[in-house]
């Protein structure tokens, strides 16, 4: 499968939406409390074009998006951003595009944050191996408060190593 990743563009909003709906009604979670709740998931290339911010997507021959994943801001908490909207549709996983996006995503993220934060749910057990593998540890409180109240697994990670390894 061939695929590019860029940043989010507005032609892309309807894919984004439609692709994390999808995920999300995989996984039972299409009901409040989650993602599918969110009242900007039609409109992620404005969201993602403040500062310090970025959505990804990945997009097949048919510039159909397969995949996507975005860094912004954790409201309330300075120097920590928050993994976002990380999305894959099916036919896409184990093809390494998950991989090229998280890359892309914490490079991104630790030009401009010290912790990057991310929350998930219990039945996404693969999310959560993937997410460990790149040095995400489960932490038992969110570092603030998010509208996502139904998602009862989260983690941390300290990209100050990151920052290191890009630093020549």
């Amino acid at each position: 499968m061939t695929v590019t990743i860029r940043p989010v563009e507005p032609r892309d909003n309807a894919g984004v939406e439609a692709l994390i709906r999808t995920c999300l009604i995989e996984f039972g979670a299409n009901h409040a409390g989650t993602a599918w709740a969110d009242p900007d998931l039609d409109r992620y290339s404005e969201v993602y074009s403040a500062p310090n911010s970025c959505y990804w997507v990945a997009v097949d021959a048919d510039d159909t998006v397969v995949g996507g994943v975005g860094i912004g801001p954790l409201p309330g908490t300075p120097g920590v951003c928050e993994l976002q909207k990380m999305y894959c549709l099916p036919q896409t996983r184990g093809t390494g595009v998950a991989h090229r996006l998280m890359r892309l995503a914490l490079s991104f993220a630790a030009q401009h944050y010290d912790r990057c934060y991310l929350e998930t749910l219990s039945n996404m057990t693969a999310a959560q191996r993937f997410y460990e593998k790149y040095g995400f540890c489960r932490v038992a409180q969110p570092p603030a408060s998010t509208p996502h109240f139904a998602c009862d697994v989260r983690y941390l990670k300290d990209l100050r190593e990151e920052k290191k390894v890009q630093t020549p």
